[in-house]
């Protein structure tokens, strides 16, 4: 079951939304340092992460699926349905996607739409529950709403759809229980990275538009086999 826009931002509200919020900002902006001049989308609650380029792009939208419904501040963002949307073809530059794949009824379309409103030098940013997390189970946790991904699960659902990765991340380390406030949680994120680098809360991917098919390393792996033994 997904959490509703009003549930969404009340949590990010709360001194451990707070201290989440801090960290994956941190890794976004690792990602895109600045995007100036760009057009910026934010898919899904992107709303507390778009913040961190605000006055930067050229223009900001949030866009959130009509199933969790409208954000207690209706004009910050627009409300639009993940198989159609409401864009121009090539129309985004950089596109952010938070609480958004998890919750989509077929991934799968959702992303060649990402795909159709993407310029073909853009690029997008996923966050994603990492399904083998204690995020990915605890009640008080937004990642637990949904469907969680394995990286390899991630990896082929976004070739599948032409977008190729390009870039990996991970955060929120320590459990959800002991994740700190917006003071502790660095400390506790390096310890959290060094002694459980799997059980990570998120997955984080970045991801470029491509034109062709992505061929899947097994069958370039399999392939160089072939001609060998030929």
């Amino acid at each position: 079951m997904l959490l509703e826009a009003n549930q969404l931002a009340g949590y990010y509200q709360t001194p451990v939304g707070a201290a989440v919020q801090a960290v994956i900002a941190d890794r976004l902006v690792r990602f895109w340092p600045q995007v100036k001049g760009l057009r910026l989308l934010g898919y899904g609650y992107a709303l507390p992460y778009l913040q961190g380029w605000a006055g930067q792009a050229e223009r900001a939208v949030a866009l959130v699926p009509a199933q969790i419904g409208v954000p207690p501040e209706p004009a910050a963002a627009a409300l639009g349905q993940e198989d159609a949307l409401p864009f121009a073809d090539a129309f985004f530059d950089r596109i952010l996607i938070v609480h958004g794949l998890e919750g989509a009824e077929n991934a799968r379309a959702f992303l060649r739409q990402v795909w159709r409103v993407l310029a073909p030098e853009g690029r997008i940013v996923v966050v994603a529950p990492n399904r083998v997390s204690p995020w990915a189970l605890a009640e008080c946790s937004p990642f637990a709403c949904g469907r969680p991904f394995r990286k390899s699960e991630l990896d082929a659902l976004l070739r599948d759809a032409l977008l190729e990765p390009v870039a990996w991340e991970r955060a929120l380390y320590p459990p959800p229980q002991l994740i700190g406030s917006v003071r502790t949680v660095p400390w506790r994120e390096k310890l959290g990275r060094r002694i459980l680098p799997c059980f990570a809360g998120v997955l984080m991917v970045e991801a470029k538009k491509t034109i062709y098919g992505v061929t899947p390393l097994r069958e370039v792996k399999k392939a160089a086999t072939m001609l060998v033994g030929a």
